[in-house]
């Protein structure tokens, strides 16, 4: 595989091909923990930590691991910085726990973190791995934020938590619904597709 800078590794994890609106994986926890910024945020931290953390472990021990057991290796190895996070909010933040509830469980099978294990950590080195981790894990909580602003503020007036919209306000119900998750993931494809196909086009026009 050919060298990538570590611009153009956090480039292609951020924004050219963001797992969420690029790849369309690790959607089903996009959609289900963003009617808060804040159980956003903090599941977005949760990943990046397994993402990064995983793909640099699995990388370092790719030239030792058995190719016909190299996914259960990958399972472990995930599930073992999956536990970390869940002891740490139990610990730590036992309401955001109990609230996010079997989505940080679930996290070991985020396609995210599956997907770069195999397309980056198992190809190339440690470093690299860790920073490819770490930019799917921004990218995947840029969108999950994205979504919860808008989410929270017009389902409950607030923002992490914060009253932001007075008593004028009156809260649309169906922001805090899962359909709402639905149609503002879509905005957020639609956008997306829409500025890098006119970026692709003004790069060929150039040429």
């Amino acid at each position: 595989m050919a060298k990538q800078s570590s611009k153009e590794i956090f480039s292609l994890g951020v924004w050219s091909d963001n797992p969420v609106f690029r790849q369309l994986i690790g959607i089903c926890s996009a959609l289900a923990v963003t009617n808060s910024l804040t159980n956003s945020l903090i599941m977005g931290l949760g990943l990046t930590f397994v993402t990064a953390l995983s793909s640099f472990t699995i990388s370092a021990i790719r030239q030792f691991t058995p190719k016909h057991i190299r996914m259960m290796v990958q399972v472990l190895i995930i599930a073992a910085y999956v536990i970390m996070v869940d002891i740490f909010l139990k610990a730590y933040l036992p309401e955001f726990s109990k609230t996010l509830g079997a989505y940080v469980g679930l996290i070991i099978t985020n396609c995210i973190i599956m997907g770069r294990a195999e397309a980056f950590a198992q190809k190339n080195k440690p470093w690299p791995s860790f920073l490819d981790g770490v930019a799917n894990g921004i990218g995947y909580s840029a969108v999950l934020l994205f979504i919860a602003f808008f989410r929270e503020l017009m389902g409950f007036g607030t923002l992490f938590g914060f009253r932001i919209l007075g008593d004028w306000w009156t809260s649309w119900t169906i922001m805090i619904m899962p359909p709402s998750a639905f149609f503002l993931l879509a905005i957020v494809i639609w956008i997306s597709y829409n500025v890098q196909h006119k970026n692709e086009k003004s790069g060929v026009a150039k040429s």
